[in-house]
């Protein structure tokens, strides 16, 4: 899934969308040139490939999302764990704890997630 990381200048660009989809083509080159100094053959080289890679779709004009944030970000944590924490979940905790500590309500909100999973089953 190394496809699916995204570098700075192309995870700023991605907010651009994600913050406004579904945004016409022409204002993301507006948008681009005034937030990221980018040309028109810019902006739609990276638009065309992280369309490509399936992050957005351009249709008729009409920049639209494939991929959300929430589903980027997720699947960025779901990579760290697996590769820093040999897919341990509990060694991820574990060390984020032992480094930056838990509050009560961290601790609490834990429980409540947990409890949610054993209720409703991981989805």
């Amino acid at each position: 899934m190394s496809d699916y990381k995204l570098g700075a200048i192309e995870l700023r660009f991605a907010g651009l969308i994600w913050d406004r989809a579904p945004i016409g083509s022409g204002e993301l080159v507006k948008l681009c040139a005034s937030e990221l100094g980018w040309k028109k053959s810019t902006t739609y080289t990276v638009l065309r490939k992280l369309c490509d890679r399936g992050f957005f779709e351009n249709r008729s004009g009409v920049v639209t999302v494939r991929t959300t944030r929430a589903d980027y970000e997720a699947a960025q944590s779901r990579q760290v764990v697996r590769e820093e924490f040999h897919g341990s979940l509990p060694y991820f905790v574990a060390a984020f704890a032992g480094r930056e500590g838990l509050s009560d309500e961290d601790m609490a909100e834990l429980e409540r997630m947990i409890e949610k999973y054993r209720r409703d089953g991981a989805k």
